[in-house]
């Protein structure tokens, strides 16, 4: 795969690539990985939900060259929501790491917020292991480029972008940050769905945030539990040297 990008990160890349109706997508490439190689640009991108494409959102998405799809929703998410247009023309997969659904808007604002979505994440990571073996080994096989997402792009998404930096060599401090990145969405994240709510109250004030003190929470619960992240990936998930291998020689420049 060539690092060059195929549209829109032009010169210089871009992290965060715009768009009208969709708030949160990034290009993971420019992350360094501790062999020395840099993760490419335009290769593989993180998002919140593609059902929202339409018109020039969806030229502009076209013209990304995207190849690979996957949909971390819940399928009647998709059904409530919609799925990328055209299906078809991408290899797509809905694989939905996460098994028990929750409100976040309506969390009791009493609740610490990191620790609470810290320990949903650990249900994620119990829970979706085979979903999230399939993910990294469909991002690690292609046809790329890729991109993943879930609805607001931020605590699925964010879990398996944070698993895919770790099994490329990126450092627990560059994953923390990819994660937090979401902040910069949190408003229109909150007025999306202020807009597709009317008449119900948001009782949490964190809904839509992502500071890194969450991931940290769960890289720690993960070494706790089974030595480091990379262990729990290998053990708990099966991700097997030759994914990572494949992931690595996909990825990384």
């Amino acid at each position: 795969m060539s690092d060059r990008n195929t549209a829109a990160p032009a010169t210089p890349h871009r992290r965060h690539i715009e768009f009208d109706r969709l708030h949160n997508f990034r290009d993971l490439g420019g992350y360094r990985s501790t062999d020395g190689r840099t993760v490419a640009w335009g290769a593989l991108y993180r998002a919140d939900s593609l059902g929202k494409l339409a018109g020039a959102d969806w030229d502009r998405f076209l013209g990304l060259g995207i190849r690979t799809v996957i949909d971390l929703r819940y399928p009647w998410e998709i059904e409530a929501k919609g799925r990328i247009p055209e299906p078809e023309r991408f290899t797509y997969a809905n694989l939905s790491i996460e098994h028990r659904p929750y409100d976040q808007a309506a969390i009791d604002p009493d609740v610490d917020p990191w620790r609470y979505l810290a320990d949903r994440f650990a249900e994620v990571t119990e829970d979706g292991a085979e979903e999230i073996r399939r993910a990294i080994e469909l991002i690690a096989a292609g046809p790329g480029p890729a991109v993943f997402h879930c609805t607001s792009g931020k605590d699925r998404t964010g879990l398996i972008a944070a698993f895919v930096l770790t099994l490329l060599g990126v450092s627990e401090e560059e994953v923390l940050a990819d994660f937090a990145l979401t902040e910069l969405a949190t408003a229109r994240l909150t007025a999306d769905w202020h807009a597709a709510n009317p008449g119900r109250t948001m009782r949490w004030p964190s809904y839509g945030r992502a500071p890194e003190r969450i991931l940290s929470l769960v890289l720690a619960d993960l070494t706790a539990r089974h030595g480091s992240p990379a262990e729990y990936l290998r053990a708990r998930v099966g991700i097997t040297p030759a994914t990572t291998a494949r992931l690595r020689e996909r990825l990384l420049r």
